[in-house]
Formats: structure tokens, sequence, C-alpha cells
């Protein structure tokens, strides 16, 4: 029963998870539409605020041209435009101000204690400093600039929109602004409403959500059991081709055993049997036939060692992986005749156990296949190790192959075998062919946990 309901769980985690994410999505693509429509918003509210701004100072440069193009002497000439601009106004929150190069409030229609005041180092509470700015942007000719300021009808600091302009042969700005208020209120309107959709569309995707659940759980139980089932089926598939493979493996060694040391055996024992009726007889031949016994006996002895190396090397276990993979490179050269380069680097080998025994199997199923299929004339082995992972590459020039049509077809035992391996110690195995370059490319991850003991 309790397998069940893990059955019931797996198949209703993954579900969960996926409308969590789409919910998150959802809540994120939302937000970033209401940005998007908030932006706009703002940026249209602006532009005509920009406009209207534009307007009221080329309003009151007109209205002070005469003045400030004039025959009166400057001296009076700026004290008049100084009241004129004084007296401009749209409404309690619209106004003029004027101030020098130097920062001094020359005018100021809504706040005359600033009036005379050198505020060049006075900021707003953003940090902004505002006449500096504003200086700028008229001498600049953008005009416009952005700060917090003081407004008159609330006595609030409030986010506001300025456009300026230089009376350069006065060193004057003259500039008016617009409290934005209404920005900011339509632009929270826009996120509200943004806000109500989410929640609305979060009730639909939560009914949606509970029937699914429903659904899941009603049809899960069978659909799990049956993959189940046939994940059975693989695994007992998979042990099948394992002991078919022993049992290869198994014939291979008696085949070699058979067909090479017996017979050589059978036929040292002649030479030593026929040594010995020669010596009886006291014939003088009898020492050079127990010298090419004795030199069978050595080729005897090399076989049993070349069977003893392919089924485990000794140098993986006297001086590690890299030394054996490089015997290997020097024994395969040695008798394919093929040019082949190895390359290594020193690092600390800490693969799970057995890795090490597969990364050599692997390599030499893969030279193997190289011989016996490639018609290759050049092999190149690499073999790096880093703190986190470990790297083999087998790469050769041969006439390449279809991969995914060998690893489907029987010749693709010996592949299907190599990935087996590889993802049994959870590492990544990429296959690579064209004519003229076939890689082989695995990377295995190193043990942490023995670092960390």
């Amino acid at each position: 029963m309790l397998l069940k309901h893990k059955i019931v769980a797996l198949g209703i985690l993954p579900l969960v998870l996926a409308i969590a994410v789409i919910c998150a999505l959802v809540i994120s693509l939302n937000r970033q539409l209401g940005d998007q429509q908030a932006q706009l918003i703002e940026d249209s509210i602006l532009a005509s605020k920009r406009a209207e701004l534009k307007n009221y100072v080329e309003m009151a440069q007109s209205l002070i041209a005469p003045l400030y193009n004039g025959g009166l002497g400057d001296e009076r000439a700026q004290q008049q435009v100084l009241e004129e601009l004084r007296k401009l106004s749209f409404g309690i929150n619209g106004y003029f101000f004027v101030y020098d190069r130097q920062g001094r409030s020359l005018m100021h229609a809504r706040q005359s204690e600033l009036v005379g005041q050198y505020l060049w180092d006075m900021k707003d509470p953003h940090g902004l400093p505002v006449i500096q700015a504003l200086l700028k942007s008229a001498e600049s000719g953008e005009g416009f600039q952005r700060y917090a300021w003081n407004k008159p009808s609330s006595g609030q600091v409030t986010d506001k929109l300025a456009y300026v302009v230089m009376l350069d042969r006065w060193g004057w700005m003259l500039g008016t602004g617009i409290y934005l208020e209404d920005v900011e209120r339509a632009t929270q309107q826009a996120r509200d409403e943004v806000a109500q959709g989410i929640h609305t569309t979060m009730q639909a995707i939560a009914a949606i959500a509970l029937v699914a659940v429903l659904l899941v759980f009603a049809g899960g139980m069978t659909l799990n059991v049956s993959e189940h089932r046939l994940a059975d089926k693989k695994l007992q598939r998979l042990n099948q081709r394992i002991v078919s493979l022993q049992e290869e493996e198994r014939s291979r060694v008696s085949r070699e055993l058979h067909d090479g040391i017996s017979q050589l055996l059978v036929s040292i024992k002649f030479q030593f049997e026929l040594a010995s009726h020669v010596l009886e007889n006291g014939q003088e031949n009898g020492l050079g036939i127990l010298k090419n016994a004795t030199d069978r006996l050595g080729e005897a002895i090399g076989e049993i060692r070349s069977i003893s190396h392919d089924l485990r090397s000794s140098l993986l276990d006297t001086l590690g992986l890299p030394a054996a993979i490089g015997q290997l490179a020097a024994e395969f050269q040695q008798r394919s005749g093929l040019e082949v380069s190895y390359r290594s680097n020193e690092f600390d080998c800490r693969l799970e156990n057995g890795a090490p025994v597969s990364l050599f199997r692997i390599a030499q199923e893969a030279l193997t296949n190289i011989e016996r299929h490639a018609g290759a004339k050049s092999v190149g082995i690499t073999l790096f190790g880093s703190g986190q992972s470990l790297r083999l590459t087998v790469v050769d020039d041969g006439m390449g192959f279809n991969v995914p049509q060998v690893e489907r077809g029987h010749s693709g035992i010996g592949l299907r075998n190599i990935r087996e391996r590889v993802e049994h110690f959870g590492g990544r195995l990429e296959l690579t062919s064209v004519p003229g370059r076939s890689e082989l490319d695995i990377l295995l991850p190193m043990n942490l946990s023995a670092t960390e003991s």
C-alpha cells in the first residue's frame, strides 16, 4: 500500500510543480506587463507635461522679450522682468523661478523666503543637487529636469518636472515646473489593476489545478504501475545482457586458453619429452631442443600475462589510471601499427569505486572498435582531470559512421555498454562522427566526499 501512495505522489508532484512554475511565470509576466503599462502611461503624461511646460516658458520669454532686448538699462530691465514673472502663475502650484549662475535665488513666486539665498549645494531627499542639475540642463539646452520639491498647496515634498532656459546676456536661469502627483496616481492605478488581474488569474489556475490533481489521482495509479512494470522488464533485459556479456567474456578467455596457451603447452610438453629421449640416447642436439622448449615456455608465460592484462591491468592498482591507459595506448600502437598520441595531466584521481576500471574498459572498447571498423591512420587519447571532474576523449581520423543507426543496431552493443557504464557513475557521454573524425568524449564527476573526509 505504501508503494502505491509513493507512485501516486510521484505522479502528482510533477504536476503541482509545473502548476507552481506556471503561476510564477504568469505573475512575473503580468507584473512586467503592468510595469510596461505604467511606464507607457507615465511617458504619455510626461510628454504632455513637457509640451505644456515648454509652452509656459516660451510664453514668459515672449512676455519679457521687449524688456530683455529693449533699450532700458539692464538693472532697471531686470527688476521689471522679475516683477512681471512674479505675477505670472497657472494655479497655486504653477509658478516661475529665476536663479543666477552661482545658484542664488533671484525670484520665487511661492517661496519668497528663498530669494537672495545661495542654494548651490541644496539637495532633494534623493541626494540630487537640484540647482546644479537645473543649471546644467539649462546650459546644455536639454531643459527638462526631474527632482523633488516642496509643493505649496500641501506643504509636502513631491516629485516635480521642471523646464528651464538660460537668459545668457544676464546670466539668469528662468524656469517653471509641474508637480507629478497625478502621474503617480495614474501609474499606481495601472499597477492595482494588474494586481487584481493576477488575483483573478490565480483563482482560475487554482481551480484548474484542483481538477487536474483529481484526474491525476484517479488515473495516475494505473499509469505509474504500468511504467514500473516496464522499468522492471528493462532491468531484467539489462541483467540478461550483463550475464550474456559475462558469458561472452568467459568464452573469449576460454578460446584464448584453448587455442593459444593449451596448444603452446602441449607443444612444449612434446619438446621436453623429445629432449629427454634424445639426451637418454646420448645424442648431441638434446640441448638445442631443450632451449627451444624453454623459449616456447617464455612465450606461454607472455600469453598468460597478456590475457591477465586484458582482464585487468596491473598498473591500475600500482600506478593508477593515467599510467594504465598510457600502457594500453602504447600496446595498441605496437599491435595495430596506427599512430597513437596520448596526453594526460597530473591530477588526484578520486573517482567512485569501480569507475577507473570502467574507464579503462571503455578505452579498450573504443580502441578495439577503431582497429576493427574505423580504417583510421592515427588515434588521439587525452585524459585530463580537475578537482571537479575527469575527462577522457578518444579521437580517430577514420571513415566515420552514423551514430544513431549504429547504436540502434546489433553492432552497437559496445557503444550501449559504454553509455551504460558512464551513466552508472553519473557521467556524460558525447559521441560524434563525420568522415575523417570520430570523437568519444566522456566526463565523470569526481567523488567530492572523498576530499571532505
